[in-house]
């Protein structure tokens, strides 16, 4: 616990009682469902904190953009969780809706919600592009974050669509960006965003080099975005 401690520390955030059992329970449970459901292939103890928990936790490093005013946020290909739910454990007045593909997972997730338990948290079986279409998502988010690995042009077509005006998508990139953001420019752009920010960290307790996009939604989203399943990967817009 002490390396979660430490970490923690490093980002600014003190961990009460609760917040330790929680995080705790997390990686029990993942440790548990891994077995049987294919969740994540980092199971060693310290390389979960690290690498899951703590790196979800880094978005702290752009003052004011989960607590406070930002009440609305979804998660983007969460998988087990990254970053919503140890984002939820430290700021839990946030309403969360968790989004994946695969149902597997969503099971996990409902349990996990139930198991730590967490207010204000949907876990949704879809995909991003279908969210986008539907009225009941279509620009409600105040935040959207993302850990899924896919190109700065094809994440923000699935992400974008889902912030309100004035609100943030903000994913998480590893290594240099620096290519990928000037190749998604023309993109984030057509779909409304503009890119604030980009801030560039060493994960605390690692040699993980990472970054953090800050894309705000400037204008509406045109009807036509997102595009159909499996298009925004075919033909990435530019």
């Amino acid at each position: 616990m002490e390396v979660l401690r430490k970490g923690c520390r490093e980002l600014g955030i003190l961990l009460s009682e609760k917040q330790e059992q929680q995080f705790m329970k997390y990686y029990q449970l993942l440790l548990e469902w891994n077995q049987r459901v294919n969740l994540t292939s980092i199971t060693d103890y310290e390389d979960v904190i690290n690498k899951h928990f703590l790196d979800s936790l880094c978005l702290v490093k752009i003052p004011d953009v989960v607590g406070g005013a930002k009440k609305k946020v979804i998660d983007v290909g969460t998988g087990a969780g990254f970053p919503g739910i140890p984002l939820k454990i430290i700021f839990p007045e946030i309403q969360l809706t968790l989004l994946d593909s695969l149902n597997k997972r969503i099971n996990f997730l409902n349990i996990l919600v139930e198991e730590l338990e967490l207010d204000n948290v949907t876990a949704i079986h879809g995909r991003a592009e279908e969210l986008g279409k539907s009225k009941e998502y279509r620009e409600v988010f105040d935040l959207c974050v993302s850990r899924a690995v896919a190109h700065l042009s094809v994440l923000s077509e699935y992400c974008i669509p889902l912030v309100k005006v004035k609100g943030d998508f903000i994913p998480y990139k590893s290594g240099n960006v620096q290519e990928e953001l000037e190749e998604a420019q023309g993109a984030v752009k057509l779909l409304g965003g503009c890119v604030r920010d980009k801030i560039d960290f060493t994960v605390p307790n690692s040699d993980m080099s990472r970054s953090l996009i800050r894309i705000e939604k400037k204008y509406a989203t045109p009807g036509k975005y997102p595009r159909k399943s499996g298009t925004p990967g075919k033909l990435p817009l530019v």
